[in-house]
């Protein structure tokens, strides 16, 4: 198994999961409108369940959907990292950038932060041809992220498969950024 990979940013850690987590994990989980886009919060048992899976995926591999502490206050606040989905989507095989953040933390940049770490471990770490980022479509605030760290939309919208046929979040928008591309930003 590989050693599993931290980031570092000017405001956060991303890194393995600990029992502590759990939680505030399950607190943001419950939150209605953290949740917002997903088909509905999460129960304990179920927010648990994620969290263990997220880390036994990054002791696995040595990456994935890694908790966010702010380095200032050692605050757990969610998680931001890469993953590969495993509902048959359109695209896939594929590696996505995500995150979920407690509310409290919206609004002040956290999120692109992490994501931006996030795709310097995909690109220049792992060596990953694309990274892709989905969401339902009315997800204004994700989609806000997904431009600012330099994906672009793709004319690609789908269904997502593990959405409900008669929900109003079935319908999801796609992402994309490529190695040259991210080669190429600016500074």
């Amino acid at each position: 198994m590989p050693a599993p990979i931290h980031c570092v940013t000017a405001r956060l850690l991303l890194r393995q999961w600990r029992d502590e987590d759990l939680t505030p994990f399950a607190a943001l989980n419950a939150d209605p409108e953290v949740m917002a886009h997903f088909p509905a919060p999460l129960a304990r048992q179920a927010s648990d369940t994620l969290a263990l899976r997220c880390q036994a995926l990054i002791a696995e591999r040595g990456w994935g959907f890694w908790a966010a502490e702010l380095k200032e206050s050692g605050q757990f606040i969610g998680f931001v990292g890469l993953h590969t989905p495993i509902a048959e989507l359109p695209f896939s095989p594929c590696v996505e950038v995500g995150w979920r953040l407690a509310r409290a933390h919206w609004g002040r940049g956290l999120a692109s932060e992490a994501a931006r770490a996030a795709l310097e471990v995909g690109f220049e770490t792992l060596g990953l041809a694309e990274i892709v980022s989905f969401t339902a479509l009315g997800n204004l605030r994700s989609r806000a992220v997904m431009e600012r760290i330099g994906m672009r939309r793709a004319d690609e919208d789908f269904d997502h498969p593990a959405v409900p046929p008669d929900s109003p979040l079935r319908a999801h928008c796609l992402y994309r950024l490529d190695r040259g591309s991210w080669q190429a930003r600016p500074g």
